[in-house]
């Protein structure tokens, strides 16, 4: 591997383990959120991940992170991100969780989220995930390539974002991933177009709107970890971690 300005670029090889981890956080995510409903404990969640990874031949990255105690961050509602695991958070219809992973594949990260319904939820959050994701992936056809700046992929997410009503939180971004969880370059959610750090071919980044139907104001829970939205608005939050290559963008998670 090498790094351009900061930017860590991976060799073919390195990139078909990004690929196989990917595709272990991939359907992790897909198991897990095929398992949410009502009754069901965050914790029993996060045991399910973390059983499924290993099986898989990964390791949870996030367990251990800083002291981390869960495989996911499973963040409730006006939960933002970094939900600790509970044995005593039982989910209810009407919620919605956000099941934020991350894999370590041959010692390489990749990281995704994304926010679910528990049973039937309202019209308005539905359309609020719904529009969320969207951004994510119009995003990501639209202005990720290598050249491209990291503040195009702000401006665009906050402009989307706002359009529809919602807001995107400030003090929250996405991030360069690799050999390391979180690493260059920083990618924000908000910004102005044609600014920041130019992205190379063969760099990878985690892009993740992390939006509020209200508010973007926040805090930090007591225990730590849990970010809030300050008004008790519900918040959301999708993530992909994206290679830039000569072709396009490649969704690896």
């Amino acid at each position: 591997m090498a790094f351009d300005k900061h930017c860590q670029i991976f060799t073919q090889a390195e990139i078909e383990s990004l690929r196989k981890g990917g595709a272990i956080l991939r359907d992790c995510l897909k198991f897990v959120s095929a398992m949410v409903s009502p009754g069901i404990t965050t914790m029993m969640l996060d045991q399910a991940a973390e059983a499924f990874i290993r099986s898989k031949g990964g390791k949870p990255a996030f367990l251990g992170y800083f002291g981390f105690t869960g495989t996911l961050c499973t963040s409730v509602n006006e939960e933002v991100v970094h939900g600790i695991p509970r044995k005593d958070k039982v989910l209810k219809a009407g919620d919605i969780i956000s099941l934020d992973g991350g894999v370590i594949y041959d010692d390489l990260y990749t990281d995704a989220c994304v926010t679910v319904g528990v049973g039937q939820i309202a019209p308005d959050v539905r359309e609020f995930l719904t529009y969320t994701s969207d951004t994510l992936e119009n995003v990501i056809q639209e202005i990720v390539r290598a050249g491209a700046q990291v503040g195009d992929i702000s401006s665009f997410i906050e402009k989307a974002l706002k359009k529809n009503g919602y807001s995107a939180v400030r003090t929250l971004t996405g991030h360069g991933l690799g050999t390391t969880l979180h690493q260059f370059p920083d990618v924000p959610n908000v910004g102005k177009a044609g600014t920041g750090p130019l992205l190379p071919v063969g760099t990878m980044i985690a892009i993740e709107p992390i939006a509020t139907m209200r508010s973007p104001e926040v805090y930090t829970a007591d225990d730590g970890w849990t970010v809030i939205t300050k008004d008790g608005c519900m918040s959301c939050h999708f993530e992909h971690s994206v290679l830039l290559t000569e072709s396009g963008p490649e969704i690896i998670a």
